[in-house]
């Protein structure tokens, strides 16, 4: 029979006080990754855009030779405008909480 291990958490646990050194250190690594979330979100959109239009081009000049790929392509482009849109939705909801909170 094996013997059952206790479960490890995946992080070390987080000090309970946390000093000015590590509330600055996280404040600043907070911010960039947010940000690199929306700028991914954006490029993706683009990208998706750009691969629509064209697509979209070679199947009007008649260059497309399975019409399934604008399909695709312009599926894709409207699932990264509406991941972005649902993005930024969340990204107001939790600042509409945050400043609704009382300190």
């Amino acid at each position: 029979m094996a013997v059952i291990s206790n479960i490890h958490p995946l992080w070390d646990a987080l000090p309970i006080s946390v000093g000015k050194e590590e509330r600055e250190y996280s404040e600043r690594t907070a911010l960039p990754v947010f940000e690199q979330i929306f700028q991914e979100a954006i490029d993706n959109v683009r990208q998706t855009d750009q691969e629509k239009n064209k697509a979209e081009y070679l199947m009007a000049t008649g260059q497309l030779d399975n019409p399934a790929i604008r399909t695709i392509a312009s599926t894709k482009a409207q699932m990264s405008v509406e991941l972005l849109v649902q993005l930024r939705n969340k990204a107001l909801d939790a600042y509409s909480e945050l400043s609704r909170m009382s300190i």
